[in-house]
């Protein structure tokens, strides 16, 4: 397999990982297909790929590949871009894909948040049921704040390793 630059790959090898890790991913409750997918774009050198290298990388339908794309892209994981001078489309991972899926957790933590808030008035703070839902508030209020500060650290250190904002967040890091 050969990706772009002329970096030559052992197919068998690629495909091992990618269904390995995909593998890890699926564990930890992604969907199989949006898993697979993403790893082979995370794979790729560019971390850019068409429906159609998708497909036959992975040996999937276009419409696997279509659906895989459409739940990685709400959860912000990949983004969709027309190439140059086509109406095909290709699809994009890029350097910053797990701060972006940890920040849309984020918005779902806090909507979380608001239906515990909900709960813990119907049910009363003081009864069994709202005391759990309170500690349940307080973990997630927690989680939110200390995330916040956790991605505030690791673009310190993001960029101390791999170098300046302008740089293409998918390449390879300079070390």
């Amino acid at each position: 397999m050969a990706e772009p630059g002329g970096t030559v790959r052992d197919p068998e090898a690629v495909s091992r990982f990618v269904e390995h890790f995909a593998a890890q991913l699926v564990e930890a409750g992604l969907p199989r297909m949006p898993a697979r997918v993403f790893v082979a774009l995370l794979a790729s050198d560019d971390g850019v790929l068409t429906s159609a290298e998708l497909s036959e990388r992975l040996r999937i339908s276009p419409a696997a590949v279509s659906g895989a794309v459409r739940y990685m892209a709400r959860q912000r994981m990949v983004s969709r871009e027309r190439e140059p001078g086509s109406r095909r489309e290709r699809y994009r991972v890029h350097g910053e894909q797990w701060y972006e899926a940890l920040t849309n957790r984020e918005a779902v933590i806090r909507r979380w948040e608001g239906a515990l808030r909900d709960g813990i008035a119907s049910l009363g703070r003081d009864t069994p049921a709202g005391r759990r839902l309170a500690e349940t508030l307080a973990f997630f209020e927690f989680m939110e704040k200390e995330l916040e500060a956790m991605m505030e650290r690791w673009h310190g250190h993001r960029q101390k390793l791999f170098g300046g904002a302008g740089e293409d967040p998918g390449a390879a890091p300079g070390l």
